[in-house]
C-alpha cells in the first residue's frame, strides 16, 4: 500500500497550469555543456562497474552519459537487506567477479548465508563500485544522468532524495527530479522512470517511501511515481526544449509506459530492461500496421491496469491522503491517455505520438551502445552492438559449409581444397569424396602427425604403395607376411579414423548436420585435437564418420528441464514461477501420456526454452521455490532426453557453453568441485 506523502509534493497545488513559483521547487538544473557540437552516450546496465563509465566515455568522446538502470546503487550495509534469490542473481551477473570467483561463491556447498558472508567479508566490492564512487576514490569524468532499474536497493535512492548522498557529476534522475542539458544547439529536458515494470506492484512500496517503491535489493514502478512524474514534466514543461523520457522499462514492450511517453509530450524514449544483444530504433509508425495498431497496444495496457485498480480500489482510496490523491488522479489521466481514432481525429492521427516520438531500446552496456551526435540542433544517433555470434554454426557441422549449407563460390567444384593453410577440402552437398591425390593429415600414435592412405572414390583406403600396379591398378599381397602387414595397416587405419571421429565429435559439440543431409552421405571434415583435419568417408562399408541421422528435431540448446510439477499444470503458472526471468521464456513443453486411456493426462514434468544463453542463465537464477503445493526441481535439458521422459540411445547431453564455467552446469570433476578447478 502507499506510503505517507511524498515531502516533494506538500504544497503542490492542484492545478495543471504552473506558474513561476510552482517551477522553482522543482529539482531542476540546467547544464550548458556545447553550443556548437557535443556527444551523448547512452548504456544501460553497467551493474557496479563504475569506473568503466570514463572509459566508455572517452572511447565514444562523449561529453555525458544517460543511463537507463541497474546502475548498481548497492553500498556497504545493502547485503545484509538483499534477499537470498536477489544475491544470487547479483553476484551471477556481476561484471566485478571472474569466472572462477563465481563459480567458488555459487558453488553447490555454498548456501545463502556462506555467499553473504563472502561478499560482505571481501576487501573488494565484489556486487558495486558504488562505495568507491561515494568514498571519491572513483570519480566520474563527465555528468552521468540515471534512472534506478530492477536490482537496486531502495534504500541508497532513498539517501540521495532525502539529500544524504551526493556525489559529484551523478544525476539520479527520478520522478521529483529533472534535468536539463544544453548541447549542441539543443535543449534536452530529461524525464526519468526507474524501476522494473511489475503490474500487480503498481500500488505497493515495499519498504520505500512516499512514490519510490522497493525491497530486498529490488525496485519496482508504482502508480503513485507515475503520477509525480506527470506532475514534474506539466510544472516545467518549455516549448523551446526536447523532451526525452528514460525509463528502465521499454514503451515498446509495456503500453503503459508508451501512454507515459504521450501524456509528458516526450520527443524521445531511452529505456533497457529487455537485455537485447541489439540495440533497437524504432518509432511506432515503423512497427505498427496502421494507428488503429498502436491504439490497440495502448487500449490494451488500460484494461490490463483497470483489473488490477477495481482489485485494490477500496483499499488504496481509504489510506490515501490529499496530495497522493492528486498523484493518483495525474496517474489515472496517463492510463486515460489514448490518443481518438483516425476517423474522430478529422482523419489525421496524432502525430507526435504515432510518427514523431521516436525510441530506443538499448543492450547492456556490455554488449553496445547508442551515441546521440548533436550538431547545430540536428541530432544524429551511432549504434554499436557485440551482437550473436554465429561462427559456432561453420564450427559444429565439421563440413566448413555455410551457416545455410551452402559452399563460397571459390569451392563449388566437388574436390576444390580451400586456399587457407592446413584446410580439408569442401565438397557439394551429395557429391562424392574429394580424388585419390587428397592426402590429409589424422594423428598418430603417440601424438605425431602422420600421413593417411589415399582415400578412393569409393571410400575405402587404397592399398599401400607396393600393392599398386604400374597403371594404378589393384594389386594382391605376393605372400603370406604380406597379407598381414596389409591387415593390421588396414586396422591401424580404422582406429585412426575413429579417434578423429571422437575427436570431432568433442570438437563440435556432436553437433554435426542431421536428418536429410545425413541420409544423404555429406562428406565430414572432422577436427583433430590438433588443429588438423580427417577426411571420412560416406561409403556404408567404410569405418569413417557419418552424419548422424535422427528422427527428431534438435532441442533448443538453451532448455531447462522442470520435474515434480502439480498436475495439471498451465504454461503461464510455470512461467510465473521463473520469476522476473519469464520475459525470456520462448516455448514451454509440457508433455501427456501417450499411451493407453489418460492420453490425455499431463506429465509431472516440463520442458523450458530460452531465448538465449543469459535468458537460461537468469531463469536458473530466478526459479521459485514452490508452485502451488509441489517443490519442482530445475536443471539442464539433457540432450538424450526423449520427450516422453525417456533417454535416446548415446552419450552426452547439451554443450551448455559457459554454465560450467559459470557454476551452474553439471560438474565435471569430483564431489562438487567446479570444472575450471578440476585441473
Amino acid at each position: 500500500m502507499p506510503g505517507p506523502a511524498s515531502t516533494s509534493s506538500n504544497t503542490r497545488p492542484s492545478s495543471t497550469l504552473p506558474n513561476a513559483a510552482q517551477r522553482q521547487a522543482v529539482n531542476t538544473q540546467t547544464k550548458v555543456l556545447d553550443t556548437v557540437h557535443g556527444r551523448i552516450l547512452c548504456i544501460a546496465d553497467i551493474r557496479g562497474n563504475l569506473s568503466h563509465l570514463n572509459t566508455l566515455a572517452a572511447e565514444a568522446n562523449a561529453k555525458a552519459i544517460i543511463h537507463t538502470g541497474d546502475f548498481g546503487f548497492i553500498d556497504a550495509a545493502s547485503a545484509d537487506r538483499i534477499s537470498d534469490r536477489t544475491l544470487r542473481h547479483l553476484v551471477m551477473y556481476s561484471p566485478l567477479l571472474t569466472i572462477p570467483h563465481r563459480n567458488r561463491i555459487l558453488g553447490p556447498e555454498n548456501g545463502p548465508a556462506a555467499i553473504r558472508e563472502m561478499i560482505t567479508s571481501s576487501p573488494n566490492p565484489l556486487l558495486s563500485e558504488f562505495p568507491l564512487l561515494l568514498s571519491g576514490q572513483i570519480k566520474l569524468s563527465v555528468p552521468v544522468y540515471t534512472v534506478y532499474g530492477a536490482c537496486e536497493d531502495v534504500a541508497v535512492i532513498e539517501r540521495f532524495r532525502a539529500g544524504q548522498y551526493n556525489i559529484d557529476n551523478l544525476h539520479v534522475i527520478d520522478e521529483a527530479t529533472t534535468r536539463c542539458i544544453d548541447i549542441g544547439g539543443v535543449k534536452f529536458r530529461l524525464l526519468g522512470l526507474g524501476g522494473a515494470f511489475v503490474p500487480h506492484k503498481m500500488f505497493d512500496n515495499g519498504d520505500g517511501q512516499a512514490t519510490i517503491a522497493g525491497g530486498g535489493g529490488t525496485m519496482w514502478t508504482t502508480a503513485l511515481q507515475i503520477g509525480e512524474l506527470v506532475d514534474t514534466a506539466q510544472r516545467v514543461y518549455d516549448i523551446s526544449e526536447t523532451r526525452v523520457l528514460v525509463s528502465h522499462a521499454s514503451p515498446g514492450r509495456e503500453g503503459l509506459i508508451a501512454q507515459l511517453a504521450l501524456a509528458v509530450k516526450a520527443d524521445l524514449t531511452i529505456s533497457a530492461g529487455l537485455h537485447f544483444r541489439y540495440p533497437t530504433s524504432y518509432n511506432e509508425f515503423s512497427v505498427q500496421s496502421d494507428f488503429e495498431g498502436f491504439r490497440t497496444k495502448l487500449l490494451t495496457s488500460k484494461e490490463n491496469f483497470e483489473k488490477i485498480w477495481d482489485a485494490v480500489k477500496s483499499q488504496v482510496e481509504a489510506v490515501l491522503d490529499d496530495n497522493q490523491k492528486i498523484l493518483l488522479e495525474k496517474a489515472m489521466s496517463v492510463v486515460e491517455r489514448i490518443p481518438p481514432p483516425v476517423a474522430a481525429a478529422g482523419g489525421s492521427a496524432d502525430e507526435n505520438a504515432w510518427k514523431n516520438c521516436w525510441n530506443w531500446n538499448l543492450t547492456d552496456a556490455a554488449f553496445g551502445q547508442l551515441v546521440l551526435d548533436i550538431r547545430e540542433g540536428r541530432v544524429t544517433a551511432e549504434m554499436k552492438s557485440q551482437g550473436f555470434n554465429y561462427a559456432y554454426r561453420r564450427q559444429a557441422s565439421g563440413t566448413g559449409q555455410l551457416d545455410n549449407g551452402l559452399v563460397p563460390p571459390q569451392q563449388l567444384n566437388a574436390g576444390a581444397t580451400s586456399t587457407a593453410p592446413g584446410s580439408a577440402p569442401i565438397t557439394k552437398p551429395g557429391t562424392p569424396a574429394p580424388p585419390q591425390n587428397a592426402n590429409v593429415n589424422v594423428k598418430g600414435p603417440g601424438g605425431n602427425n602422420a600421413v593417411s592412405p589415399i582415400v578412393s572414390k569409393a571410400g575405402t583406403p587404397a592399398p599401400p604403395a607396393d600393392g599398386v600396379g604400374p597403371n594404378g591398378q589393384q594389386t594382391s599381397p605376393t605372400t603370406e607376411k604380406d597379407k598381414e602387414a596389409a591387415k593390421r595397416e588396414k586396422r591401424k587405419q580404422k582406429e585412426k579414423e575413429k579417434k578423429a571421429e571422437k575427436a570431432a565429435e568433442r570438437e563440435a559439440g556432436k553437433k554435426r548436420a542431421n536428418g536429410a543431409a545425413g541420409e544423404a552421405g555429406i562428406d565430414v571434415n572432422a577436427a583433430n585435437e590438433d588443429g588438423t583435419t580427417s577426411l571420412v568417408s560416406p561409403d556404408a562399408d567404410s569405418a569413417g564418420a557419418h552424419t548422424p541421422v535422427s528422427r527428431r528435431g534438435s532441442r533448443n540448446p538453451w532448455t531447462l528441464f522442470v520435474k515434480h510439477l502439480p498436475v495439471p499444470v498451465t504454461e503461464d503458472e510455470i512461467k510465473d514461477f521463473f520469476g522476473d526471468a519469464k520475459s525470456g521464456i520462448v516455448y514451454v513443453k509440457i508433455p501427456f501420456v501417450n499411451q493407453g486411456p489418460n492420453k490425455s493426462q499431463q506429465r509431472h514434468f516440463a520442458y523450458v526454452e530460452f531465448g538465449d544463453e543469459e535468458a537460461m542463465k537468469a531463469g536458473l537464477a530466478s526459479k521459485g521455490e514452490k508452485l502451488r503445493d509441489s517443490s519442482p526441481q530445475v536443471s539442464i535439458a539433457d540432450e538424450n532426453r526423449e520427450p516422453g521422459g525417456g533417454r535416446g540411445r548415446g552419450r552426452g547431453g547439451f554443450a551448455m557453453r559457459g554454465l560450467q564455467a559459470a557454476g551452474l552446469g553439471r560438474q565435471s570433476g569430483g564431489r562438487g568441485k567446479p570444472a575450471d578447478e578440476e585441473n
